[in-house]
């Protein structure tokens, strides 16, 4: 979405907030586009936050809250299609059913995918009548039904990891979490494939700090959990975890 059209619907929606005294909502945006409304929203007395469905959902909606209310119920809906085992299907399987209905892109969230089962979270107000049209994705026949069990399908563990670097350089901190040199870490900036804390950045120089999410187009998502700790060498121990 253009950045110009997501911040004026974005203040749209907490002006709404304003006007109504009720949460009013905007949804699904991507990591990207929730950190530009987060920075947006940051020098503004607007209660908000995002949520996706799930913890570490990629596609979260916004809520503008009034002041009265500390938390709402998000206007989400989880639906879980399963299908033989025989059968294979896909993200694009069913991103590709989903717009086939029609759909617009900003009413569907994640799409979590495995063997013989998948869960989508969508718009509540939408859910109604993809469960009324889709009976088939591709040439494979569905059943779907509201909510899902635990755990989610395909979603990606953490696992722990460190090393050193010198400084919290964001090329640095690329090059070292993904086994690559400085200048393959700043080749990948340059191509605009990193963000960090869900903003695309190409400053080399850019500061990583404890609490920081950087993904990587083709490298993978990692999360900095701690650079307080120095080597006996005086090198930053990077502690972090990466999606696998």
């Amino acid at each position: 979405m253009d950045r110009e059209i997501l911040l004026a619907r974005a203040e749209d929606t907490a002006d709404k907030c304003e006007k109504t005294s009720a949460p009013a909502f905007l949804g699904f945006l991507t990591d990207e586009e929730a950190a530009l409304i987060a920075a947006f929203f940051g020098g503004k007395k607007i209660k908000f936050g995002f949520f996706g469905g799930f913890d570490d959902a990629t596609r979260k909606y916004l809520a503008c809250l009034p002041d009265w209310c500390e938390d709402t119920a998000y206007p989400i809906m989880a639906v879980t299609f399963t299908f033989r085992e025989c059968d294979v299907l896909s993200h694009r399987d069913f991103l590709g059913a989903l717009m086939g209905l029609g759909i617009s892109r900003e009413s569907v969230g994640d799409i979590l995918v495995e063997k013989a089962r998948a869960v989508v979270f969508l718009s509540r107000e939408i859910a109604g009548y993809v469960f009324s049209q889709i009976k088939k994705v591709g040439s494979v026949g569905v059943k779907c039904e509201e909510g899902y069990s635990y755990p989610l399908p395909q979603f990606s563990k953490r696992v722990e990891a460190c090393c050193t670097v010198s400084s919290l350089r964001l090329d640095n901190v690329v090059s070292a979490i993904c086994s690559i040199s400085r200048n393959e870490a700043a080749q990948l900036l340059e191509e605009k494939r990193v963000s960090l804390c869900g903003l695309t950045v190409q400053k080399t120089t850019k500061l990583v700090s404890s609490g920081d999410k950087i993904s990587i187009r083709g490298k993978g998502v990692f999360y900095i959990t701690d650079t307080e700790s120095l080597s006996k060498k005086g090198r930053i121990i990077l502690r972090y975890e990466k999606f696998i």
